[in-house]
């Protein structure tokens, strides 16, 4: 339903500036802007009536679908996915600083299990 009234909003949108670029001035004709004279196309009178009742009408959806496009995005969700999960227990100890790379033995230590065993005189 959102997708559907975004996708409405967007059409009404540059529909609504197409329409109202090709509004002239006012005093202005509309056969100026198509390079006409007194012949036009949408006739003698009906040129402004025309685009100013599909102004009105791009304007009405364009308010109704900004008023649906706000009520929606103002809706909480009820539930979230983060709703069923359990809590976790805070650590006990806070955890061991890292070691720099410059304090850290080039070599590890092998355990003491496994060093060779050292020779001793008797």
């Amino acid at each position: 339903m959102i997708i559907a009234v975004t996708i409405l909003h967007v059409i009404v949108s540059i529909g609504l500036i197409l329409v109202v670029l090709l509004q002239t001035g006012k005093g202005a004709e509309i056969g100026a802007v198509f390079g006409g004279s007194s012949s036009t196309i949408f006739g003698s009178s009906g040129a402004g009536n025309f685009l100013t009742r599909l102004t009105t009408g791009m304007a009405i959806v364009f308010m109704i679908t900004s008023l649906a496009l706000g009520y929606f995005a103002g809706r909480k969700p009820t539930a979230t996915i983060f709703d069923n999960r359990a809590p976790v227990a805070a650590p006990s100890a806070p955890p061991a600083a890292p070691v720099p790379q410059s304090a850290a033995p080039a070599v590890p230590a092998a355990p003491e299990s496994q060093q060779p065993a050292k020779a001793t005189n008797p």
